[in-house]
């Protein structure tokens, strides 16, 4: 039996929370003497038996009397005045499917750092009620509801349709979450101007190309908008390296894209007005040719497999027709048809890269014809001529600088050079020096010099001695 209620009913807080089993120890009216052992406890020792009583409900072979009696007790700790207590509670039922489900979502209900997890945790709560309190829920509670494992599709489009930025970054960050393409183009709609939201989109795999060629436009216009703010760069030299930026990362995310994607990649382009003769050309260069006939086809209403087959055969009126239905200029016809028969005779792969073979070869074709109004196409086949050879010289780069470096001896030039001179002066007819002999000692012999009239050996001028190390270079040369 415990002690009168003049004792703390449970002794040491810390032995209920080492011995949970305690509570059921068959002891009447356990609830009873832990709520007025409760009134006189701080909030600390509070959370500690919170957490014990909610670990006993779950774990213990409680009877049927005594557990509607631990029941109640765990309701009581919904009232509790500190967030501490109760957020101990939460966690201890957070994950549990035996916890009693009145008491979780009340916590689901509660402020958000309680609140919080049992939204992200807890496996009683339906799919109904997580999008209720999506809606009803502030940043936090969003935020946890986002970062749940194996999201539903139906809470991931609640949370793009409602949720704050930063649940929108955690469902971005959520691999695990089921979130449609719907889902994911609505938050790029609301958040298409917020850098950590387009990062957070564009680091998921199962993006649609559309939807990535669009986080590029706007990165790039991002970009273009802080270099003009900062004075880095003049408006009109920060919106052409934009444009640029977006058009090579169309090529790339074309050249990586199914053929049902690049149909609604050209659609969406089309309609945002991006589907330029620029971009058309490059995927030509590339040697996409899919995403060349689907442009037509889109820009021309006429059916992708028709647009296809007439593309084949550029120098018939067929394709003539179907290039002034599209729309693009006339002048430029003469430069799309080179291409597309470089492109019948060599058929590089695709890829992402501009061919700079095929660049010079619609070049020379479209100044063999040296017609009118080609100004424009030809500027814009040399700067993608200009782009492919940079392209290669960094390639080139690459390879020299992770390749190994060559091993380099080092001779001992001195004899070859001597040699060499000397050859060089017999071709004269009065040779100045001879080649000297191989010496057989390393040193060069003495050198007498008799003395001068009248000096004798105390006046005569000490011999030259050459430091050591000079000694042996000259017996290296030699």
């Amino acid at each position: 039996m415990l002690a009168e209620a003049a004792e703390p009913p449970f002794g040491a807080v810390e032995t209920v929370a080492e011995r949970p089993l305690a509570l059921c120890a068959g002891e009447p009216g356990i609830v009873r003497r832990f709520l007025a052992w409760r009134q006189r406890a701080d909030a600390g020792e509070r959370a500690e038996a919170a957490s014990a009583l909610a670990r006993a409900y779950l774990y213990s072979d409680l009877p049927a009397d005594e557990r509607a009696e631990a029941e109640l007790g765990l309701a009581t700790v919904l009232d509790d005045p500190s967030a501490l207590v109760r957020r101990a509670l939460a966690e201890a039922l957070a994950g549990a499917f035996e916890a009693p489900r009145p008491i979780v979502l009340a916590l689901a209900a509660d402020q958000s750092d309680v609140a919080g997890v049992v939204l992200g945790r807890s496996p009683l709560l339906t799919e109904a009620e997580l999008v209720d309190f999506a809606a009803s829920g502030d940043a936090a509670a969003q935020t946890a509801i986002a970062r749940r494992p194996r999201l539903a599709a139906g809470i991931a489009a609640a949370l793009a349709e409602v949720g704050r930025r930063e649940a929108a970054i955690a469902l971005a960050d959520n691999l695990d979450a089921d979130v449609r393409p719907s889902a994911l183009w609505r938050m790029f709609g609301r958040f298409g101007d917020d850098c950590e939201v387009r990062d957070a989109l564009a680091s998921r795999a199962d993006l649609p190309p559309a939807l990535r060629n669009e986080l590029a436009a706007a990165t790039a216009r991002g970009l273009a908008a802080f270099a003009t703010h900062c004075d880095w760069l003049s408006a009109e030299r920060a919106q052409r390296i934009a444009r640029d930026a977006r058009e090579q990362a169309t090529a790339t995310i074309a050249s990586n894209a199914e053929r049902a994607e690049l149909a609604e990649l050209a659609r969406r382009m089309r309609a945002g007005g991006t589907l330029t003769v620029a971009v058309l050309m490059r995927a030509l260069l590339g040697g996409d040719r899919d995403f060349f006939a689907l442009a037509l086809s889109e820009l021309s209403g006429i059916a992708p497999r028709r647009a296809a087959a007439l593309a084949r055969a550029p120098k018939s009126q067929g394709f003539a027709a179907l290039y002034a239905r599209a729309q693009l200029p006339a002048p430029f016809l003469p430069a799309f048809r080179a291409a597309l028969l470089a492109l019948n005779v060599a058929d590089p792969p695709r890829g992402d890269r501009i061919s700079r073979t095929l660049c010079e070869n619609v070049i020379a074709a479209c100044e063999a014809r040296a017609e009118v109004g080609q100004g424009p196409i030809l500027a814009l086949l040399w700067r993608f001529a200009s782009e492919a050879t940079r392209a290669r010289a960094r390639e080139y780069a690459d390879d020299a600088w992770s390749a190994p470096p060559p091993r380099i001896d080092r001779p001992n030039y001195a004899p070859l050079l001597i040699e060499a001179v000397a050859a060089a002066l017999q071709e004269f007819d009065a040779p100045l020096v001879e080649a000297p002999a191989r010496l057989e000692s390393p040193l060069a012999p003495p050198v007498e010099l008799s003395l001068a009239e009248g000096e004798d050996e105390a006046t005569a001028a000490p011999p030259v001695q050459l430091p050591p190390d000079m000694l042996a270079a000259l017996a290296e040369a030699a």
